[in-house]
């Protein structure tokens, strides 16, 4: 593609977003979303979710109900700070439906949102919306939900114990073999097992051969 051909696609780009600037501050990010949906939808990185971000209206964010990850004041405050000072430089991580009706459950990133969310001054700057990517399509089931949400905490050095024992217990009832839940949550076999053990829940081990000293 020549300089001149991008110079001249660009310009009508322009010429086309001048059009949208007198429309209601909704109905700018309903188009501008659109747009970056159809950029994604013709970029060489179309597999890769922060390809695509988002402004969606705050209230529509919700958090899930199994993260195991918390924060600590002291981090929470600087957290806010980051934001105030340098922005927004990651997206939060959302399951949900491209321009789909309905709430936006958290995969990762639950405490970005309650910056944007409870803090007056961004909230404001913001207009009262927050930045989402959506994770990929095919990984809409709980279980894979609630395994990528794990990898983002685990990969940050970030998780407690006890709801993560929580997590793997209810993979286990989805029917996830010990085998995929280690693959999925990036851990070794025997991390699973003592994860299993801390929820006390002798189901979990009905198919377990155990030896007799433990008698």
């Amino acid at each position: 593609m020549s300089d001149l051909l991008v110079e001249n696609l660009l310009n009508t780009v322009r010429i086309l977003l001048e059009q949208i600037k007198p429309q209601p501050l909704e109905r700018r990010v309903e188009v501008l979303n659109a747009l970056r949906r159809l950029v994604h939808e013709y970029s060489p990185f179309q597999d890769e979710p922060v390809d695509c971000v988002e402004w969606v209206p705050a209230q529509t964010v919700q958090a899930n109900d199994y993260n195991p990850n918390g924060v600590a004041p002291p981090e929470m405050r600087l957290l806010r700070l980051s934001v105030m000072t340098d922005g927004y430089t990651q997206p939060i991580v959302v399951m949900g439906e491209e321009g789909g009706e309905g709430d936006l459950v958290i995969v990762d990133g639950f405490h970005r949102s309650r910056v944007g969310k409870e803090s007056v001054p961004i909230r404001r700057r913001l207009h009262g919306y927050l930045p989402v990517t959506r994770i990929r399509a095919e990984r809409s089931g709980l279980g894979d939900r609630m395994a990528a949400t794990i990898r983002h905490n685990r990969a940050r050095g970030l998780h407690a114990v006890k709801p993560l024992s929580a997590v793997v217990a209810e993979l286990a009832a989805l029917g996830w073999a010990d085998e995929r839940i280690a693959k999925e949550l990036g851990m070794e076999p025997d991390e699973v097992l003592r994860l299993k053990q801390i929820t006390g829940l002798a189901a979990l081990f009905q198919d377990r051969a155990f030896s007799r000293a433990w008698e």
